[in-house]
């Protein structure tokens, strides 16, 4: 596919070839080389519905089948195919697959629904969609069904625990036992450009609709190498895989560094806590929202504190008080930063005080650099509150809409975050609140605007403003503040979530909060000041 890239300064990019953060390996590369170096490196996806246990050298076959099928029905490397997939062994095999096929790869959260389906198929231009039949409340192939006609690119769509034929619409579906069931090509991964685009991650943010990040195989690369540090014993991964901590940290980083995986397709405390004593292994990693399910749950014991010893979290705010609670049952606790633009901008070690490791979000990390600015774009002095600008090795090359790209990179390199932080003096930085209008519950990131919108609609509503609460389980959910048009009329929390699920609206996204107010501050424009609303919140 063609997207336009942004133009990386000269200097920039001979920095990051010279100093090694950049090589001239590909995804695929690295995929092939690590699969063929661990190959009885083990592979186990905790699931009521599809559990399965096998090897590197097992997935790694049906990688290359995966490829085949996918060659054989005229899909060249270089075209675009997108996946949604719950954390299951065909997850795994879609990533490693794609890459090694050449192809770019568009991986769709599973929860997301029709709405957000059909924008981001739409967007890339994905000729094959990759998914599950069904899973919890999302049915993929209906999605199909209902939108596929409209999608000119779209030529096939590979079905998880699912038959062959057309649906009802003009896409192909083909299950996926037959779809790979094929004679492989083992030539090695195709040959690519490592400048060239590699993975779309869509990820929902301030906008309405989800945001198309582009990476190319050197920044993914160099995120990994990021990583690599932070990367202790096997743990079981809950994040999805087609999410950007679960791409990097289940799938990709393991197998770099030839660790067993372990996935489980839908995190419950219970079931993880028998796991963990099951098989050795320990859990929580991720969104704060993993960690505390667990130290929170009255069968948390010892034997599993010994388990985890020491994990990084991210993707979240992460509150001070799950780190001390941490830290009370021996577990070392360290906090990084980042987003799906720039997956690593800051983090901690493990040896360092444990004042930066619970209240910071630790230092820039090799090659990356940071600058704390006001409103006008100058640097503000340490201590002082401002935006974070990013740029590093591992930033991404743009968005899918060039708009976005235009409005978000300067010429030299600079992306505005659109997080606000301190930089204490000894370049710790600890991030404080959010320019962007974005809710990030349990890792999700949720547009205000987008919940207002829908809510809107609803009949009898005048106003209303979506802000973060704090969450000690998801670090944050969203709270709607409501003004009705009949202040002697009420309104409950039961009947807007039934009207955000007629309209579709993906549940993670729905207020698990109402307040009713009869009026709202407001700046001298007219807007409502949210940073008002907020402020109930603390203390």
């Amino acid at each position: 596919m063609s997207l336009e890239l942004r133009q990386l300064p000269d200097d920039l990019r001979r920095r990051y070839l010279e100093d090694g953060s950049w090589s001239d390996e590909s995804l695929g590369d690295l995929v092939d080389r690590s699969l063929r170096a661990a190959t009885r490196a083990r592979i186990r996806i905790w699931s009521d519905r599809r559990p399965w246990t096998g090897t590197y050298s097992d997935v790694h076959d049906e990688a290359l089948r995966l490829v085949a099928g996918l060659r054989e029905r005229g899909i060249a490397p270089g075209s675009v195919v997108a996946f949604q997939i719950p954390n299951w062994r065909e997850a795994v095999v879609a990533f490693y697959g794609l890459a090694l096929g050449g192809y770019v790869l568009v991986p769709i959260v599973h929860i997301y629904g029709r709405r957000e389906v059909e924008f981001i198929l739409r967007q890339c231009g994905a000729v094959a969609y990759l998914s599950a039949a069904s899973f919890g409340h999302v049915d993929y192939c209906a999605i199909i069904d209902a939108i596929g006609s409209d999608l000119a690119d779209l030529r096939f769509h590979v079905v998880v625990d699912g038959g062959s034929g057309s649906g009802s619409s003009d896409v192909e579906r083909i299950g996926w036992d037959e779809f790979v069931s094929v004679a492989i090509d083992d030539s090695g991964p195709v040959s690519v450009d490592p400048d060239e685009v590699v993975v779309l991650a869509f990820t929902s943010g301030t906008t309405n609709v989800p945001k198309g990040v582009v990476h190319t195989h050197r920044t993914l690369l160099a995120e990994l190498a990021h990583m690599a540090p932070w990367m202790g014993e096997p743990n079981l991964m809950g994040s999805p895989v087609t999410h950007a901590t679960g791409m990097l940290g289940a799938v990709l980083a393991p197998v770099q560094l030839g660790q067993d995986i372990h996935l489980i397709d839908r995190w419950d405390p219970d079931r993880v806590l028998e796991i963990m004593l099951e098989a050795g292994i320990g859990a929580g990693t991720g969104a704060p929202v993993f960690l505390a399910s667990l130290l929170y749950h009255p069968d948390f014991t010892d034997e599993h504190s010994d388990m985890i010893k020491q994990i990084g979290l991210g993707g979240a705010p992460v509150p001070v008080s799950l780190a001390e609670t941490a830290a009370s049952r021996g577990i070392l606790l360290i906090r990084a930063y980042g987003s799906t633009e720039h997956p690593s901008v800051t983090g901690c070690t493990f040896d360092q005080p444990v004042d930066k490791r619970h209240s910071t979000d630790g230092r820039p990390l090799a090659g990356v650099e940071i600058r704390i600015v006001d409103e006008a774009k100058v640097d503000v002095e340490p201590g002082t509150a401002g935006e974070i600008l990013s740029r590093g090795p591992d930033l991404c090359m743009g968005y899918t809409d060039t708009s976005l790209t235009a409005a978000m990179f300067d010429d030299e390199g600079w992306y505005q975050t659109g997080d606000m932080a301190v930089m204490d003096e000894e370049g710790f930085v600890t991030i404080t609140d959010r320019v962007a209008d974005v809710i990030i519950r349990g890792g999700e990131n949720i547009s205000a605007v987008e919940v207002e919108e829908a809510m809107m609609r609803l009949p009898g509503v005048a106003e209303v403003a979506v802000v973060a609460a704090p969450d000690e389980r998801l670090g944050e959910h969203a709270c709607a503040f409501v003004r009705l048009v009949d202040p002697e009329t009420t309104l409950t929390l039961e009947t807007v979530i039934g009207h955000l699920g007629d309209l579709g609206l993906t549940r993670q996204k729905w207020p698990e909060e109402l307040r009713l107010v009869s009026e709202f501050s407001r700046t001298a424009t007219g807007k409502i000041r949210k940073v008002d609303l907020r402020a109930q919140f603390d203390g």
